[in-house]
């Protein structure tokens, strides 16, 4: 889109309720108020033609994760985590850079939420550092860091936003690292003493608590393939262990917080699942996306929601599988009371008799539509196929969107706008797939785009901006992007027309 964009084109954009989302954008909105304008948007989409109504209360927000936004990495007592020490280490983030200042949030949490509540954010997913809580990742409490958060909340409480609270987005406190990290099951452990600590002082303010995010990439990335912190490539049986540790520090902290909650909550996880699609909606293909959603996901989502590792799993790592006890087990697959469930790529699988687990995965090739970078491939039919399958497999009664939302190369036009038309035509196209998911029967509350801000994206450093805010991380100017008011019109209507 040029910095000609016409008033008319913006308003077809738009669509409906365009008038009352824009009035950040004096130029733009006084045209759409004028009554020619109006007769042109009218013709050109009339009332709800198109229209793709949510349920009355669906929960719209966006996310953040602290040490993607919050800076401040060592005040008021915070403790080093192993972003701290990664991020300073030579050659591991593009362009060397780190989460130290990031969007600065720390100090500019208020002018952040204002921007919440302009777009008309009716929830807000965030993270608590773990080492502004407990600097040593145990032990001595940092009161600071427990009040900065409960400021926060009651910021966004005031400015009517729903706060939905992750525990964890993989800021370990790099005193815990230093003791095996994820390698060592007392990591676990003391999760679950922070989890328990967290929610019985906040518990009065936030209802939804969220354990961990993506566990499959803080310890795949991070022990794995050596791409995020702590750094590591640990190997393939090592690997399997950590992750059962990992996925039993979750169980044990949906008890603790259930047990020292001050009065009550709904507690669930986010998770990355691998976003299983039939590459053909007939019922062979269909009958394998059920079966490969299992087995793509038998080490995270599989065996939180059936408290076992499927045999193919474990017959695939034979003597690097994970050693484990009838209990832990149990205690992974402690009932949830939603699933928070991160949808970026599409993974296409097809029926194969040939394979023993009767489906093959099909690859992309090189000329797959993506945006940037090319890591996320376009495919709005992952939300539709990643809730149906894991309401129709784990017959879960609640779910949420957690993420979804894409990275693009957006820059500042001369008069101060950003016509992020990618990233725009992404929303739409996705979320029209996910009101078809609840149309058909998969029970989504609410909706999570990432991100608020563009923000630190890990090994990438700045260079990828998924945010709907545009932000100049030289002078920390918040700039909302055309996608912003698409979403904000989207809100405002709650539905995609």
């Amino acid at each position: 889109m040029t910095e000609n964009l016409s008033r008319r084109t913006f308003a077809r954009l738009l669509g409906a309720g365009a008038a009352a989302a824009s009035t950040s954008l004096p130029s733009l909105a006084s045209g759409l108020r004028s009554a020619a304008m109006q007769r042109d948007s009218d013709a050109l989409m009339p009332a709800n033609a198109g229209e793709l109504k949510f349920p009355k209360g669906f929960a719209w927000g966006a996310a953040t994760a602290s040490y993607q936004v919050e800076g401040a990495p060592k005040a008021d007592g915070k403790g080093i985590s192993i972003w701290d020490v990664f991020a300073h280490t030579p050659g591991k983030i593009h362009g060397g850079a780190s989460g130290d200042v990031a969007d600065d949030d720390y100090y500019r949490y208020k002018e952040d939420i204002a921007i919440m509540k302009d777009i008309g954010l009716k929830a807000a997913r965030f993270s608590i550092a773990w080492p502004r809580i407990f600097p040593n990742g145990t032990g001595q409490i940092n009161q600071a860091g427990l009040d900065h958060y409960r400021k926060v909340v009651d910021d966004m409480l005031e400015q009517g936003v729903e706060p939905y609270c992750t525990l964890y987005h993989w800021d370990l406190p790099q005193s815990l690292q230093v003791k095996g990290g994820w390698e060592n099951p007392d990591t676990a452990r003391s999760f679950a003493d922070y989890a328990g600590y967290v929610a019985n002082k906040l518990s009065d303010r936030i209802h939804h608590w969220m354990t961990m995010n993506e566990i499959r990439s803080f310890t795949q990335a991070g022990y794995g393939f050596n791409l995020h912190a702590p750094g590591l490539h640990v190997g393939r049986k090592r690997l399997a262990q950590l992750t059962h540790y990992a996925v039993w520090g979750h169980g044990l902290a949906v008890q603790a917080i259930r047990a020292h909650a001050n009065g009550p909550v709904k507690v669930g996880f986010a998770d990355n699942p691998t976003a299983v699609c039939p590459v053909i909606s007939t019922p062979e293909h269909i009958a394998a996306a059920h079966t490969a959603f299992q087995e793509e996901n038998a080490q995270f989502l599989n065996v939180i929601m059936t408290g076992r590792y499927t045999q193919h799993y474990l017959a695939h790592l034979g003597s690097d599988a994970p050693e484990f006890t009838a209990d832990e087990l149990k205690t992974i697959s402690t009932p949830l009371d939603f699933v928070g469930l991160n949808v970026y790529n599409p993974v296409w699988v097809r029926a194969d008799s040939s394979k023993e687990q009767g489906y093959n995965i099909v690859a992309n090739p090189s000329d797959y539509p993506h945006m940037d970078p090319p890591w996320i491939a376009v495919g709005p039919e992952a939300l539709f196929w990643v809730p149906t399958l894991a309401h129709r497999v784990y017959h879960v009664d609640a779910l949420y969107i957690t993420e979804n939302g894409a990275a693009a190369e957006d820059y500042l036009t001369s008069d101060g706008h950003v016509w992020d038309t990618g990233r725009t035509m992404y929303l739409r196209n996705y979320l029209s797939q996910l009101h078809r998911a609840i149309q058909a029967g998969a029970p989504v509350k609410g909706y999570f785009l990432w991100s608020l801000l563009d923000n630190f994206e890990w090994a990438d450093g700045y260079k990828s901006r998924f945010g709907i805010t545009y932000v100049d991380f030289e002078t920390q100017k918040r700039t909302p992007k055309l996608s912003s008011y698409f979403y904000k019109a989207v809100i405002a209507a709650n539905a995609v027309t």
